[in-house]
C-alpha cells in the first residue's frame, strides 16, 4: 500500500512523514517543490527508508502528478502543499494564488482523472485529504464563539482567501464529480522543523542571537495553539475514519496571546539557555507597526473530531513549547542551515524597518 503526500519538505508536512514512517509499514512518496521554507534536510534520516521516496517537483505540474499516480497507484493523497506565510502574502499575493488555487485544482483534476480508472474496490477504498487553516473563517472578537465547521468563509489576507479558494475546489470536486475528499482546518501550529519566520521559531532564534523580539501591535492577538503532532495524529485518524465530504475543525484548545507566548518563551530560555548578562530574554521585547488585516483571535471548535472520530491532543501549551524549545535549542545546526541570507533579508524587510510603536 502506498500514499502520496504534497509539501512533505515543509514544517506540518515533514512531521507528518515522521509520524507515518514510525506507525505504518506503508510506502509514502513525497512530493515537494523545496522553495525557501521546503528543506529535504527536514527528512535526512529516512533518506536509506525504502518505504519513503522523494521526488521535487510541483503540484502545479500536470505530468509529473499525473505520472506519479500511475507509477505508485497510491490508495490516497494528502495535500500539504501551500504557500502559507500571511506576511509573504501581502508583500508578494501572486505565489499564494499560484500554489495555493492553481496548484490545488491541478492537484485535484490529476486525482479525479486517476480515480475515474480505479476498479470498483479501489475507487471505493481511495481518499484525497486536503490540509486547510482556520484562517479562513476570518477573525473573532473576544466574546464570540469558537469557529466550527458550519462557520463562513471570511478571509482577510491574500494567504487565507487562497486558502478559502482551495478548500471550495475540493468541495466542489466531491459535490460535483464524487471524488471521496476529506478537509481539516487547523489552528496555529508548532513544533520542531518549523521555518524561522513564523512567530515561535523566530523568537527562539532572535532571543538566541540577542536581536529583538518584534511583536506586532499591542501583542493581543489571540491564537489557538497545536502541537504539529497532536495535528498530524489527527489528519491519520481523519484519513482513516472520516467521512466523506466532511468537513474537520482540529485545534489545540490553547488560546493565547501573541505577547504570552513571546514571554513564555523568554522565561523557558531563561531557565534553560540563560543570557550571559544574567538579565531576562524578555527584555528583548519591541513592539512594532502592526500589519495590514491582522485577525484579532483564532479560536476552534474541535467537538466534532473528538465526537465522531475521538481524537483529543496530547499536548497542552505548556508541554508541547516546553518540547518546542528544547528541540530548536539540540537543532542549532538546522537553524544555521535554513537561515540563509536571502532570508535575513527578508527578515530586515518585514520586521527591522518597521518603526516601533
Amino acid at each position: 500500500m502506498t500514499i502520496l503526500v504534497t509539501g512533505c519538505a515543509g514544517f506540518i508536512g515533514s512531521n507528518f512523514v515522521y509520524l507515518w514512517a514510525g506507525e505504518t509499514r506503508e510506502q509514502i512518496v513525497n512530493v515537494d517543490n523545496l522553495t525557501y521554507a521546503g528543506n529535504p534536510a527536514n527528512f535526512e534520516s529516512l533518506s536509506k527508508d525504502a518505504k519513503h521516496v522523494f521526488v521535487r517537483g510541483d503540484i502545479g505540474d500536470k505530468d509529473l502528478i499525473s505520472g506519479l499516480l500511475a507509477q505508485y497507484k497510491p490508495r490516497a493523497v494528502l495535500n500539504f502543499a501551500a504557500e502559507s506565510h500571511v506576511d509573504r502574502s501581502i508583500l508578494g499575493p501572486g505565489q499564494f494564488i499560484q500554489t495555493n488555487i492553481l496548484g490545488t485544482f491541478n492537484l485535484l483534476e490529476c486525482v479525479r482523472a486517476y480515480w475515474g480508472e480505479l476498479g470498483e474496490e479501489d475507487r471505493a477504498a481511495f481518499r484525497f485529504l486536503h490540509v486547510s487553516t482556520d484562517e479562513v473563517y476570518g477573525s473573532l472578537e473576544p466574546e464570540d464563539p469558537p469557529f466550527t465547521e458550519e462557520t463562513p468563509y471570511r478571509p482577510n489576507s491574500p494567504y487565507s482567501a487562497s486558502k478559502a479558494s482551495s478548500d471550495h475546489l475540493v468541495r466542489a470536486w466531491f459535490g460535483t464529480y464524487g471524488l471521496p475528499v476529506l478537509t481539516t482546518n487547523c489552528s496555529n501550529n508548532y513544533g520542531p522543523y518549523q521555518f524561522p519566520e513564523k512567530l515561535i521559531p523566530l523568537v527562539i532564534n532572535n532571543a538566541l542571537s540577542g536581536k529583538t523580539l518584534p511583536i506586532y501591535g499591542d501583542g493581543q492577538q489571540v491564537r489557538d495553539w497545536l502541537y504539529v503532532e497532536d495535528h498530524c495524529r489527527a489528519i491519520m485518524k481523519v484519513l482513516a475514519e472520516g467521512r466523506l465530504g466532511e468537513t474537520y475543525n482540529i485545534g489545540g484548545r490553547n488560546e493565547v496571546a501573541n505577547l504570552t507566548v513571546v514571554k513564555t518563551i523568554c522565561a523557558i530560555l531563561d531557565g534553560l539557555r540563560p543570557r550571559a548578562d544574567g538579565k531576562s530574554y524578555a527584555e528583548q521585547i519591541a513592539f512594532v507597526k502592526d500589519r495590514p488585516g491582522h485577525d484579532r483571535r483564532y479560536a476552534i471548535d474541535q467537538t466534532k473530531i473528538e465526537r465522531e472520530l475521538g481524537w483529543k491532543p496530547l499536548e497542552n501549551f505548556e508541554s508541547g513549547m516546553m518540547k518546542t524549545v528544547r528541540w530548536y535549542l539540540e537543532h542549532a545546526s538546522w537553524v544555521e542551515g535554513v537561515t540563509s541570507g536571502a532570508y535575513r533579508k527578508w527578515l530586515d524587510l518585514q520586521y527591522e524597518k518597521k518603526s516601533n510603536v
